[in-house]
C-alpha cells in the first residue's frame, strides 16, 4: 500500500530535493525512496523506473526555468531583455547545477517516451524565440542567434559551476562582457 501523501509529485520533489543538495550522481531510487521513508519498489507505483524519474524531473526543471526566463524578461525588449534572459539562465544554473546536469543536451530530440520533456523544452526556447523577435531575425538567424545565446551561457555557467574559474578578477564583470559581446553579435 502506497504511503500516505505519497505520489508522482512527490516523488519529483523528493528527488529535485537530493540532487540539489547532493548532486545528480546522488540520484537513484533507493536514495528517493530512503528520503520517502519507504521501500524502493513502492516507488514503482509512482513512476516506473529511474529513467521516467528522470524524464518528470527535466520536464519540471524545464518549466521552472521557461517560468524564471520569461519573468526576467517580462517588459523588456532586445538588449535589455536578451541580457535578463541570459543573467537569469546563468542564476538558475548556479542555483541548481544538479539540476542542470540533469537536462539533455538537445531535449528537443529525446526518445519518444520523453515528449514531455521535448515539450518543456520547446516552451523554454519560446521565450528565447520571443525575445530575438524584436530584432526582426528570420527563422534561421533566430536559429543561430539562439545557439550562439546558449552556448555562451551553457559554457560560462558550467565552468563557474565546476570551480574553473580560479583566476582574482571579478566573475560578474567577465559575464557582463560576454553578454555584450552576445549582443553585439545581433543586428542593429
Amino acid at each position: 500500500m502506497p504511503k500516505a501523501g505519497l505520489n508522482r509529485d512527490a516523488v519529483v520533489d523528493l528527488a529535485l530535493a537530493l540532487v540539489d543538495e547532493k548532486g545528480l550522481d546522488a540520484l537513484s531510487l533507493a536514495a528517493v525512496a530512503e528520503r520517502a521513508g519507504v521501500a524502493s519498489p513502492s516507488l514503482y507505483k509512482h513512476v516506473g523506473s529511474l529513467a521516467v524519474l528522470r524524464d518528470l524531473m527535466s520536464t519540471r526543471i524545464m518549466r521552472r526555468m521557461t517560468h524564471a526566463a520569461s519573468a526576467a524578461a517580462l517588459g523588456l525588449s532586445r538588449d535589455d531583455a536578451v541580457a535578463a534572459l541570459m543573467r537569469e539562465y546563468r542564476a538558475f544554473v548556479l542555483a541548481h547545477p544538479g539540476w542542470y546536469a540533469l537536462l539533455p543536451l538537445d531535449p528537443l530530440h529525446t526518445p519518444a517516451e520523453s515528449a514531455e520533456v521535448a515539450e518543456a523544452a520547446m516552451e523554454f526556447l519560446q521565450v528565447f524565440i520571443s525575445v530575438l523577435r524584436g530584432y526582426g531575425l528570420d527563422e534561421s538567424q533566430s536559429i543561430h542567434a539562439m545557439r550562439r545565446l546558449r552556448a555562451a551561457v551553457h559554457g560560462f555557467a558550467a565552468l563557474q559551476s565546476g570551480g574553473g574559474f580560479g583566476m582574482a578578477e571579478n566573475i560578474d564583470t567577465s559575464y557582463d562582457q560576454l553578454i555584450d559581446m552576445v549582443i553585439a553579435s545581433l543586428p542593429r
